[in-house]
């Protein structure tokens, strides 16, 4: 059996501290290191433990349906489901589109983008000159879904992937995965209670995170969770293998970090999926390749889960609160955006997830600090410059490893009743300049 790997005490205090944990895994958690120093103005200076549910317009949306309490244990569940994201929530700036550009110093490519203004997805050149979309309206893909009562996340996608072909997967929060070609015709929908991040491996196989509400009486014999899942689909989006989350952690030796859990509702609120290719497997057999990587937000845990033992072989906590898009990066290094350990600031940390030193971070200059109470995600380009959405303001930029910004796109779209609210942008990738578009320049490109 694999034991969790040593961490320090400054890390166990802001991760596992409030665990009533035995002697034994204490040992195995805690090391004599005070890495406070290492880490110097990057981490804020406190210990106080991350409360069990998040803020953040999901939340207040969840906690409302709960408080109903006249609901049918069915129409709680069918709410459950569906907990997501307004598409927008901050008041919109005058300025838009592309408002830095340093050719010289950015990393060339196209940006691939999903926004809440609508459901599709938009290709776009450095300089916001749009080259292709995509839109697929909720009733066309699934006409006859039972919607709750209240609220469904039917107005965008929350996440895409495009294909070199121009296919595109595209997840509709909480309902279900879709794919299309590329003039957005449908080519097959699953209903399958896909959410937040997919993964795409080179032999076809999609990897999602899905979430299907259950009344899982050990845990609250009234209220449904949502219960977690890793699912692996065929190229076709026929289900190969499904594995509970929940359940691997209960059979692991991580079981003891479910004591933060809330007991009922959104109990993990996964939020990314990595499929790990085994660069890290020489420090660790837990990162070994066909392994995923997750991030669990109610508990401020990165994790790797072992598909073929269904068990979580590694787990860490840190300095971050509410993270989001934990990715392997060359070097033997690891990147998340954090999005609240800062309190009203986030920022991303680079660091090594075996001795937990911060290498590198970014949270924006003193006076033009960037936040996204939600969402937001982080990509590191090859030429070492880091792209980072901002997802609450509309925005993505790319900075450099010495901390310019050399690269600034603010959303052009708006939501709200009269258009008052930016739109929130959900995600954006930058695709290298060689992606093949042939297939968009007949009648899409400008």
């Amino acid at each position: 059996m694999t034991s969790p790997p040593r961490l320090n005490r400054f890390w166990l205090a802001l991760g596992v501290a409030s665990l009533a944990l035995n002697a034994a895994l204490v040992g195995a958690l805690v090391a004599d290191v005070d890495v406070r120093a290492k880490l110097g103005s990057l981490l804020r200076d406190s210990e106080s433990p991350a409360p069990n549910n998040p803020p953040g317009r999901w939340q207040r949306r969840a906690t409302e349906k709960r408080a109903t309490g006249d609901e049918s244990l069915d129409e709680q569940m069918r709410q459950l489901q569906t907990i997501g994201y307004a598409a927008g929530s901050q008041n919109a700036p005058e300025h838009s589109d592309v408002t830095r550009y340093e050719p010289e110093a950015a990393f060339d490519g196209l940006n691939f983008m999903v926004s809440g203004h609508a459901p599709e997805a938009v290709l776009t050149d450095m300089r916001g000159v749009v080259l292709h979309r995509w839109a697929r309206e909720f009733r066309s893909v699934w006409p006859d879904y039972a919607a709750p009562k209240r609220g469904l996340n039917d107005q965008f996608w929350r996440r895409a992937h495009l294909a070199a072909n121009g296919d595109v997967l595209a997840i509709f929060e909480g309902v279900g995965l879709f794919k299309l070609d590329a003039r957005s015709n449908l080519l097959w929908a699953k209903q399958n209670g896909a959410h937040h991040d997919l993964f795409v491996s080179d032999a076809g196989e999609i990897y999602v995170l899905a979430r299907e509400a259950k009344l899982i009486e050990r845990y609250d014999p009234r209220a449904p969770i949502l219960e977690e899942f890793v699912l692996v689909l065929d190229a076709a989006g026929e289900e190969r293998r499904r594995v509970s989350v929940l359940q691997a952690f209960e059979q692991s030796d991580y079981a003891p970090l479910l004591a933060r859990m809330p007991r009922s509702g959104d109990v993990f609120h996964n939020n990314t999926l990595e499929v790990l290719d085994g660069s890290l497997a020489d420090r660790s057999p837990a990162f070994r390749a066909g392994n995923v990587l997750i991030s669990v937000l109610n508990l401020d845990l990165l994790a790797v889960l072992d598909l073929d033992a269904q068990r979580i072989v590694w787990a860490l906590s840190g300095p971050w609160r509410l993270q989001h898009q934990p990715t392997v990066i060359d070097g033997g290094r690891m990147l998340v955006l954090d999005n609240q350990g800062l309190g009203e600031h986030s920022r991303v940390l680079e660091f090594d997830p075996f001795s937990q030193q911060i290498h590198w971070g970014f949270s924006g200059a003193t006076d033009a600090p960037f936040f996204t109470r939600t969402c937001g995600s982080v990509q590191r380009l090859s030429n070492g410059n880091t792209l980072i959405t901002e997802s609450d303001a509309g925005r993505a930029f790319e900075v450099t490893r010495d901390k310019r910004i050399v690269w600034e796109f603010v959303s052009p779209h708006r939501a709200g009743r009269s258009g008052e609210l930016i739109a929130t942008l959900f995600d954006v990738v930058r695709l290298a300049p060689d992606f093949p578009v042939s297939w968009a320049q007949a009648s899409e490109r400008r």
